[in-house]
């Protein structure tokens, strides 16, 4: 049974990411939590009135949210009905990703999916705020869909790693489950300006040969110093169709995620982007 978390702010966006993780994990028994956390709107209602109507604004939303939610559910079952899936609800008065993280370790959550951008989209970035600060802070797998997109059948994916970092075999699985149901190819790229790898890499690439033994799979060597490139011109030269990246501390995605942004950097992403977080759980 997979469980997936599916923030939402109601938008077009948002609603392509729901209908994208119910056909993408619709082969396996799953529990789908539809979450929309409004604080935010509350907060800025709440600055055009006096304090006393505090718990009033905040009553108001929760019924409104509720009632979007369940408009949501319906329409997902309707455009997306599947007797192995269980939609849930939740509303709550929370911050986005302190919510989300409440609800990743309450239920044991096995990947957020959400837009990479929400209501706000600005065509200019590749990710919008809250997509950035989930990706940073919550401690699971998170998936990112672009606007828009819904080729929902990953035949290709590129899983980028430099085979420094061990990886978690519960994140693992859950590439692994995807490439099985739809016969993906599961291509391992690692960019670097020597041939050789150390026995510390050779053993974690041994232990993702292992780990996808019932997988397509091929390890794909670049020679680049320039990850960012390299990997840019590899989604454009081959048939792509979603990019996996571990984020762990000194990784390459934490000193985009932290130290500059996606697009300083330059790491034009519109296919779905999974990232693992490598933390125990």
């Amino acid at each position: 049974m997979q469980k997936i978390l599916i923030p939402t702010d109601f938008s077009e966006n948002s609603l392509n990411a729901v209908l994208y993780a119910t056909e993408l994990f619709k082969h396996n028994p799953a529990e789908i939590f539809l979450l929309h956390a409004f604080a935010d709107q509350v907060y800025e209602e709440k600055s055009r009135f006096a304090d006393e109507i505090f718990e009033e604004l905040q009553q108001k939303a929760l019924t409104k949210a509720k009632e979007a939610l369940n408009d949501l559910q319906t329409k997902v079952s309707a455009i997306s009905p599947n007797p192995k899936h269980t939609i849930h609800t939740i509303a709550e008065f929370g911050l986005l990703v302190d919510t989300t993280n409440d609800w990743v370790e309450k239920e044991n959550i096995d990947v957020v999916v959400m837009g990479t951008k929400g209501e706000t989209a600005d065509k200019q970035i590749t990710f919008g705020s809250n997509t950035l600060q989930v990706i940073k802070y919550v401690k699971c797998p998170v998936l990112a869909i672009p606007s828009g997109y819904n080729d929902i059948h990953p035949k290709n994916i590129l899983f980028s790693t430099d085979y420094l970092l061990p990886f978690k075999r519960r994140e693992l699985k859950l590439v692994s489950t995807i490439a099985r149901c739809f016969a993906s190819k599961v291509e391992f790229f690692f960019a670097s300006k020597f041939e050789s790898l150390s026995l510390r890499q050779e053993d974690n690439r041994n232990f993702l040969k292992a780990s996808f033994a019932d997988n397509q799979i091929d390890f794909i060597q670049k020679d680049d110093t320039n990850i960012t490139k390299a990997i840019n011109t590899y989604i454009i030269e081959n048939p792509i169709d979603m990019l996996v990246m571990v984020n762990t501390r000194h990784s390459y995605l934490e000193n985009i995620l932290y130290q500059s942004t996606i697009e300083k950097i330059g790491l034009h992403i519109d296919i779905p982007f999974l990232v693992l977080q490598n933390l125990p759980r």
